[in-house]
């Protein structure tokens, strides 16, 4: 009842990202749901629903993410002194995350059961030809089964909130950029980077063999891959997702060095302090667009056409990595206010901090467009 009642009185930029949430969290279950469909219609080909359930984990994680990463950035200064109050004390911003992720994915869900229902016949109204059966709709609906599935993204988001904003024994947290060193996982994210394409790049063989034996399959029938290429994709995506910090972190350390003005200076050690909010959430959006072009490479070169639950779930990993990329970079804007505020008293012109934030945008496009394309160029060699 507690986050209902925040939920209600957010903001509107706030409950934009709520429906984003939403939005995410009923593709993904209805994605969940459809594989539980098609098991149904298809009952003697297990193997091919278990593949099916194993590629909905990439829109699942990403849904998770973008949950995560909005109870994380909700404007929760003025809840501590209410929550204190309530007997919840430092442990209840982390109950009420937990709570206000379950209450968004679990609203999600439960639109795609009701629409999977639909499409199935269960629920009066008209339905589409085709759907129905593809859907298993001639076989009865296991409802405790169905319940089960869609309980997963609501639980999982509601545990990994509650775990990403635990109390520190510190009772503070520091940026990783105040200091002037760069923000751990640079050397660890390079290292991944580095396995992964020579995972994909030494699995060039077997990445398009025919055939089920050694082999699987892709989503809609767009052929099969090896699974070690799989495995060197998520390698290279997490590489980049711990790296991208660090990264901005040095574009901003290169700004600021060798004499520079006003203008650099200002940029440079922003971006340094943005490394820790922005990096992450960049990486997973470089990591997604990287894996978006080796992608369109090898659709290109097979000239299939995607299905329409494919299509679906590629749309739900791209809007929550875009979604979760705003959303930091929204969320440091806000940290950014006070300092601002500061230099706008000092006279500092509205034009010098616009300049800056251009040149820190262009900094970290430099350097992040060529380092995704060269990774998907990469990505591309072993796939036919």
């Amino acid at each position: 009842m507690l986050s209902l009642r925040v939920a209600l009185g957010s903001r509107p930029e706030v409950l934009l990202r709520r429906l984003l949430v939403v939005a995410a969290a009923a593709g993904t279950g209805f994605l969940l749901l459809a594989v539980l469909g098609h098991a149904l219609a298809h009952p003697a080909d297990a193997p091919d629903g278990l593949v099916r359930l194993l590629w909905c984990a990439a829109p699942f994680a990403a849904t998770v993410h973008l949950s995560v990463l909005v109870a994380r950035t909700e404007p929760s200064g003025r809840l501590h002194a209410g929550l204190a109050a309530a007997g919840l004390g430092r442990h209840g911003l982390p109950l009420l995350a937990a709570a206000s992720s379950a209450l968004n994915c679990g609203l999600g869900v439960l639109i795609a059961l009701l629409g999977f229902l639909f499409l199935r016949g269960d629920l009066p109204g008209p339905h589409l030809a085709g759907v129905a059966e593809a859907l298993g709709a001639d076989r009865e609906l296991p409802f405790a089964g169905a319940l089960t599935l869609s309980a997963t993204l609501p639980l999982t988001a509601a545990v990994a909130a509650a775990v990403v904003l635990r109390p520190r024994r510190s009772g503070r947290e520091e940026p990783a950029g105040n200091e002037g060193r760069t923000p751990p996982g640079l050397p660890w994210g390079v290292a991944l980077v580095a396995i992964g394409l020579a995972v994909q790049i030494s699995s060039a063989g077997d990445a398009g063999a025919p055939g089920p034996g050694g082999t699987l399959p892709l989503p809609g029938g767009l052929g099969h891959v090896a699974p070690a290429v799989v495995g060197g994709w998520l390698l290279t995506a997490t590489g980049m997702v711990l790296a991208m910090p660090g990264l901005v972190h040095l574009c901003g350390r290169l700004l600021a060095s060798y004499r520079p003005g006003a203008l650099r200076l200002l940029a440079g050690r922003a971006l340094q302090e943005e490394a820790a909010l922005v990096g992450r959430p960049l990486g997973a959006l470089c990591a997604v667009a990287a894996t978006a072009l080796a992608g369109t490479d090898r659709l290109g070169a097979a000239a299939h056409p995607v299905g329409p639950l494919t299509a679906l779930g590629a749309f739900l990993v791209v809007l929550s990595a875009v979604a979760t990329a705003l959303t930091a970079t929204v969320d440091a804007k806000r940290a950014r206010r006070p300092a601002t505020a500061a230099l706008t008293r000092l006279g500092a012109p509205a034009a010098l901090l616009r300049n800056a934030a251009a040149v820190r945008a262009l900094a970290v496009l430099g350097v992040v467009l060529p380092l995704t394309l060269l990774i998907a160029r990469l990505g591309t060699l072993p796939l036919p």
